[in-house]
């Protein structure tokens, strides 16, 4: 791996004194751009306040994806979202990569980028997975390290969400949220929090889903992702192939109610319905949020939904 331009300790001192970063601004709520829509999206005015790409599906130096991108980045504000960083991982990073990262992004001029808090793949195999690690110690000081270089590398503070896990590890010394919050006090990343992920998480392996909520630093938090899971009766998959689910509506209200008004999308990978079925679960988390965030009297630290 190339050498960073700064060391951890002066990029930590950096967050400390506050001259790292500025927070992003709110969107409002958004959706994850799918080409099934982009014809509605450029014939309309669909009621969107900002999308989402998918960045690895614009690394390519032209052609009709491409177009449209520039299109709709003109009239819309866009988020990239990354799946193949592999931030998480002892490989060296590709550097390929994060050229093309940096290219798209001085194209579109996102608010921010994100990936995820996972590896993906190891000697030049990418796994098309997002797969989880120990919380350890020694993998808190290597991922520390590999974040600074790759804001270094692109310029801008990076994002990163929590990723749904199917097993756990024995050398795991401190929980997910714990890893995460330490995480980013030492390397002033943003978070993008998935409130279906952290609901899989939990049902997967037992833990209360609010404890995590309440284990995340308030000020860090940029975005949510919402999106839906399929119910293998005995645990639960992240499918984002199903609407969202009454028990992640829940978890979203409780976490506007910790962090407050936070950029919100919809995340929709397979069986994607027409942009007008999107766009009711859009108005259902705008709803859920103007509700939430205008209750009067309700203290912030009140995180369970109250019983029907």
């Amino acid at each position: 791996m190339p050498e960073q331009t700064k060391s951890s300790e002066a990029r930590e001192q950096e967050v400390r004194t506050g001259t790292a970063d500025q927070r992003p601004p709110y969107l409002g709520f958004g959706l994850g751009l799918r080409p099934q829509h982009y014809r509605d999206i450029l014939e309309g005015e669909p009621k969107v306040d900002w999308f989402e790409i998918l960045s690895e599906n614009y690394f390519v130096r032209g052609g009709q994806p491409l177009a449209i991108l520039d299109q709709i980045a003109e009239r819309y504000p866009v988020v990239m979202h990354g799946v193949s960083l592999s931030i998480a991982s002892t490989a060296p990073f590709n550097e390929d990569y994060l050229d093309a990262l940096t290219s798209l992004a001085k194209r579109v001029h996102p608010k921010w980028i994100s990936d995820h808090l996972c590896w993906t793949g190891v000697h030049g195999v990418n796994l098309h997975d997002l797969l989880p690690f120990p919380y350890t110690t020694d993998a808190l000081e290597h991922i520390v390290s590999r974040v600074h270089y790759v804001q270094e590398r692109i310029g801008r503070p990076l994002c990163l969400e929590n990723v749904s896990t199917y097993v756990q590890f024995g050398q795991s010394q401190m929980a997910e949220w714990e890893f995460i919050s330490e995480l980013a006090r030492r390397t002033g990343c943003w978070l993008l929090f998935d409130v279906n992920n952290v609901y899989v998480s939990a049902y997967n392996h037992g833990y209360d889903a609010y404890a995590f909520l309440e284990g995340i630093p308030q000020d860090r938090v940029i975005q949510f992702h919402l999106a839906g899971h399929s119910d293998m009766e005995t645990y639960v998959v992240d499918t984002h192939d199903h609407p969202v689910r009454d028990e992640v509506w829940d978890l979203y209200a409780a976490a506007l109610r910790r962090f407050g008004p936070v950029s919100t999308m919809i995340e929709r990978d397979d069986h994607i319905p027409p942009l007008a079925e999107m766009m009711e679960e859009l108005d259902r988390a705008r709803a859920i949020a103007q509700k939430t965030l205008g209750e009067a009297g309700r203290a912030r630290s009140s995180m369970r939904p109250t019983a029907a």
